[in-house]
């Protein structure tokens, strides 16, 4: 849900301008209280609709309420759980105030005795559901299966707002009230702009862990988006899963604790409003809210079954108090029912998604999600390996006509949600939103389609440069896309320097040998420029970064003559293994020079080597979702278990002009947890060892970071190669409070800025043999630019920031603790305090 929440952020944030009213469309305004006819208390969340209409709206926590609509009828309903309904007369007026009170429904609790110690009888029926918890919980299953249908919405709303002091509307909201629309709750214009359907088969084993969804049948209609492998993954039931019997819910990103788990009285506050029928079984209605309204926690009512003490019903909502990055409300409605071997399940869930606006009288979002869940079978377990890879694609999974899905919906589909569906294929041809898409599409991929070539040009983040070395680097990148082969993936780029004037290259073929398990087998010859300390593998994943890298002045440059060929294969249960053998040559811009080995007859200095190396890599995520994208596999992220990775590599001396016989041995781990209230924690340790003599080169040189932003994975306040080892241990620790503190601060909770806390560690050494590698002079009697090692005490930074400012920028602090006056052989002075930017789109 995260990706495809993120997808339609992006719509609002480009769609960005000042609204003005639908042009031709009258408004009526009704606007109110809901009360309690007895107490006189307001009845949050309650419905409130036009009859015969599907314009409706629901109450705020102090039951108040506006309507907008462009069409009247003869009455108001109000309906509210626990409550007669209550239906009251609309005159034909624009603007009207109709204050509601309604009656409690005639069915009663039995008398119940409250005493002063025992507090609401809430409080009893809770801590009794959640004792029973266990009995119910569809997690304490050893498997279930169920067949899922998912529907997904996206719209872009609030553009047709009242702009202050009668100012002329901006463009972008004149060219949304031209698109066809369709009418949403509060008589608001919506123009919808993403609508899919998926069928699945959902898989669950609970020892071990493990869970599989085989979509059979998706349909996906959106702007900047089309029927893709990856859209039909992350539109199945894999990122609907709600389950109020865990301990907490992770939803955008952050984890909410379930009024039904171990937090449950922590808190919450409970009330008991009353009894109802649902379903031919007596239920509590039980309204619960946090007991800080700032905190990140539900408000809602839950049912509870009066006999069995188990979740019946639950509707729970987050407003916007709950800080929870452009998100001005989360509303989850869930029905849970009993299955064959008595534990509860929940068969249908709805969940909408309004968003804020990103800036005042901006367009926003709305995403509705909506899951059924069918023919549940329990405690039938398939083999392990059934569930892998976790989510699988039907070959003919695009292949259904309208006949088909009209079967397969649960329910029919409202007048609202047909015209949407008609609208959304008029809406994504519009010249404009046709650009739009095309932009969300190259800023998600950084890959441009070229049509009828079947190839896409990019990533555009690397197409220019500037530096000392190259001058002005222009590249030109193509990879072949499903269109040309479903099984070959051809890629490559050329880049050009105007003050070096050399060509550099890499030429790319991979081969798919099976999709069931992802198995691939690849060449690949590159020739470019390098940096010492600065390479592909300490810089990782992070894109960005390599490309500002090749920005600037460029200390100890070489180029490189690289030529790998690979084998990968998911093994299953998590494990990824990938075989290498790699040969690369070494040919430095900066005075160096190293001793040959001992084992080597030829004692000669030099400055250039070539080293051919056997690399193993084994990966082991075992909760890690993996998506296809086209032909490339994407990972969706770890829930709640570490990340390993362990990777050997082995020099081999004399196999294809390899100089040298050396090993290296590294194995990291990542992770994430929550601290309840607290935050969350991210840390990633790492260790390795290289017990050879080798060129300094060769060694691990620990990512530094000279740029004025913060990077998550380098030690940002180290320059580049100010440091080498041969023997090393890491750790780097962040802890994101999501706002504990700031949310308690009058003025700025309305900021939703969070606080976070940020360290550093890098400990190693360097043998005295490495050391003596490197002579005072190479043979043209130049010096040889040597380099520093780490002493007992280890490198420390530590640091403190802000982030979410703007809802996409952060700041850090960061203080370097030790190597305070270090200069070493970079000849560039550290840093020992600044202040660093970053910035990303988060909840």
């Amino acid at each position: 849900m995260k990706q495809l929440v993120q997808i339609t952020i992006v719509y609002s944030l480009l769609l960005i301008g000042l609204s003005f009213p639908a042009a031709g469309q009258l408004m009526y305004t009704v606007s109110g209280r809901v009360t309690d006819a007895a107490t006189g208390e307001g009845i949050p969340f309650a419905s409130i609709a036009v009859k015969g209409k599907i314009a409706g709206t629901t109450s705020d926590v102090d039951g108040r309420y506006s309507l907008r609509i462009t069409q009247l009828s003869d009455s108001l309903l109000v309906l509210s759980l626990g409550y007669r309904t209550g239906s009251y007369t609309i005159l034909p007026k624009t603007t009207q105030t109709i204050n509601v009170q309604l009656t409690a429904t005639a069915t009663k609790l039995k008398e119940v005795k409250v005493y002063a110690k025992g507090g609401d009888p809430a409080y009893r029926i809770m801590r009794e559901a959640v004792r029973r918890s266990d009995q119910f919980n569809p997690a304490r299953l050893s498997a279930y299966q169920y067949e899922s249908y998912t529907k997904i919405e996206g719209y872009i709303n609030n553009f047709a707002q009242k702009r202050k002091n009668n100012k002329r509307p901006g463009p972008i909201s004149r060219l949304l009230g031209r698109l066809p629309a369709i009418t949403d709750e509060n008589g608001q214009a919506a123009v919808p702009v993403f609508i899919s359907e998926t069928v699945s088969t959902f898989y669950a084993r609970i020892n071990p862990d493990k869970v599989k969804e085989h979509v059979l049948k998706s349909h996906v209609t959106g702007v900047g988006v089309s029927d893709g492998g990856l859209i039909a993954q992350l539109t199945g039931a894999s990122f609907q899963q709600y389950n109020f019997y865990r301990n907490s819910l992770s939803i955008l990103q952050k984890d909410i604790p379930s009024p039904l788990g171990k937090q449950w009285e922590t808190v919450y506050r409970f009330r008991l409003k009353d009894t109802v029928i649902l379903n031919n079984a007596v239920c509590y209605a039980i309204e619960f809210t946090p007991k800080r309204a700032s905190d990140l926690a539900f408000a809602g009512t839950v049912l509870v079954d009066t006999l069995r003490m188990a979740l019946a019903q639950i509707d729970a909502r987050v407003d916007k108090r709950a800080n929870i990055n452009f998100v001005d409300e989360l509303h989850i409605e869930q029905d849970w029912e009993t299955t064959v071997s008595g534990v509860r399940f929940p068969t249908q869930t709805q969940v909408t998604i309004d968003t804020d606006e990103p800036t005042p009288r901006a367009p926003g979002a709305l995403i509705r999600f909506f899951t059924a869940s069918t023919n549940i079978i329990e405690n039938k377990p398939k083999d392990v390996g059934f569930y892998d890879p976790s989510i699988e694609l039907a070959d003919d999974y695009r292949e259904a006509d309208a006949a088909f899905w009209q079967r397969v919906r649960p329910t029919s589909l409202s007048p609202s949600e047909w015209r949407a569906m008609q609208v959304v294929d008029s809406v994504r041809n519009v010249p404009f939103i046709k650009v739009a898409g095309e932009i969300i599409k190259l800023g998600v991929l950084g890959y441009k389609p070229l049509g009828k070539w079947n190839v896409d040009l990019g990533p555009l983040l690397y197409s220019y440069a500037s530096n000392t070395v190259e001058g002005h680097r222009f590249r030109l990148g193509l990879r072949t896309n499903t269109g040309f082969s479903r099984k070959w993936l051809l890629s490559g780029y050329l880049a050009y320097g105007t003050l070096d004037q050399k060509f550099k290259y890499s030429a790319n073929i991979e081969y798919i040998l099976s999709r069931k398990p992802w198995t691939v087998i690849g060449v690949r010859q590159t020739y470019d420029l390098e940096r010492v300390g600065v390479s592909a593998d300490n810089i990782g994943n992070n894109s960005l970064f390599a490309a500002y890298s090749r920005f600037g002045t460029i200390r100890r440059p070489y180029f490189q003559e690289e030529k790998l060929a690979y084998f990968r294969r998911e093994m299953g249960r998590g494990f990824t293994q990938t075989v290498a053998l790699r040969n690369r040559s070494f040919e430095p811009l900066f005075p160096f020079a190293f001793q040959p080995q001992t084992k080597d007859p030829d004692q000669t200095l030099r400055s250039k080597y070539q080293i051919t190396e056997l690399i193993s890599e084994t990966r082991f995520a075992p909760d890690e979702v993996m998506l296809q994208n086209d032909n490339v596999r994407v990972s969706a992220g770890a829930i709640r278990k570490p990340i390993y990775t362990l990777r050997y590599t082995l020099g081999l001396r004399n196999v294809l002009g390899s100089d040298f016989t050396y090993q290296r041995i590294a194995l990291t781990m990542k992770h994430s947890f929550r601290m309840g209230v607290l935050g969350r924690t991210y840390y990633s340790v790492g260790a390795g060892i290289i017990p050879s003599t080798v060129p300094y080169p060769l060694l691990y040189s620990p990512l530094g970071n000279e740029s004025s932003f913060y990077v998550g994975n380098a030690y940002n306040l180290m320059n580049y190669f100010e440091f080498i080892c041969d023997r090393w241990a890491t750790v780097q620790f962040e802890h994101n409070f999501g706002g504990l503190l700031f949310n308690r601060i009058p003025g700025l909770q309305r900021l939703k800025w969070h606080e976070l806390i940020t360290a550093k560690v890098l400990a190693g050494s360097v043998s005295s043999d490495n050391l003596a590698v490197i002579p005072a002079v190479n043979d043209a009697g130049q010096t040889v630019e040597g380099f520093s090692s780490l002493t007992r005490t280890p490198y420390i930074e530590v640091g403190y920031g802000i982030d979410n400012i703007f809802k996409v920028l952060r700041v850090d602090a960061i203080h370097r603790l030790t190597y305070r006056d270090n200069i070493g052989r970079t000849g560039i002075p550290v840093t020992p305090f600044a202040i660093k930017l970053s910035g990303w789109v988060s909840f």
